[in-house]
This record gives structure tokens, C-alpha cells and sequence, in this order.
């Protein structure tokens, strides 16, 4: 089963790992902030070993993004969203056997001031 992890963030200044320039996961003693770190890398080569993790990218500052809309032509206007204030920080593609697994995948990536979408992949 393929899933979509979405990481919604919404750092100033834009940056990755965008949990680096968040409040909410600055204000963690440093001691939380290298664990998480940790925990991160270990899931990440847990997932690689598993043949898991298929992709991933981390996106751009969405204040470059463009949005095309369709209003008899393609219509070009700021990005990535109309209103809100988070934005699509990247992604990870993976392939997992069920999806309990998927979601104990989403956890591990979700953290202090971002959120996390995990969405099934249309096969």
C-alpha cells in the first residue's frame, strides 16, 4: 500500500528541517531537540532498510510557489494556497504493508508546530 506523508509547516525564515525554525520546537530543551533528531534518522533508515521509503523532497520557500487556475485560461497567481498560513514543506513517498504501519510512520515524522497528512496513493 503507497501513502503520502505531507509535512504542512509554516517556518520563518523558510528553511529545512523546517522543525529547526519553529518556535514551538525551539522552545524544546536541546536535549528534546537531539532526540527527535535521532528518532528521525532511525526511522528514516529503518523505513530504508524495509524498502519502505520510496521518495521524498523537501520543497522550496512556498513564497515562490505559483498557483495556476483555470478561469477560461490558465490563470498564474502567488502560491502554494490561497489562505492559510501553513504551507507543503515536502514529502515522502512510501510503500508500506498495512496501514497501522503507515500511520506509526506519520507519527514518528510529526512534531512541534507541524502537521502531518498521510494520504493514500490512488492505485
Amino acid at each position: 500500500m503507497k501513502y503520502v506523508l505531507m509535512i504542512h509547516s509554516n517556518p520563518e525564515p523558510w528553511g529545512h528541517p523546517t522543525s529547526d525554525f519553529l518556535p514551538a520546537f525551539q522552545s524544546l530543551p536541546q536535549e528534546q531537540q537531539d532526540e527527535r533528531g535521532a528518532a528521525f534518522d532511525q526511522e528514516m533508515a529503518a523505513m530504508q532498510e524495509a524498502g519502505e521509503l520510496i521518495g521524498g523532497h523537501a520543497l522550496g520557500d512556498p513564497t515562490t510557489a505559483r498557483l495556476l487556475r483555470w478561469e477560461g485560461e490558465p490563470i498564474a497567481t502567488d502560491g502554494p494556497y490561497s489562505e492559510t498560513k501553513e504551507h507543503l514543506a515536502g514529502f515522502f513517498l512510501i510503500d508500506v504493508e498495512t496501514p497501522e504501519r503507515a500511520e506509526e510512520i506519520a507519527r514518528s515524522f510529526s512534531g512541534p508546530g507541524e502537521t502531518v497528512e498521510l494520504r493514500p496513493v490512488m492505485q
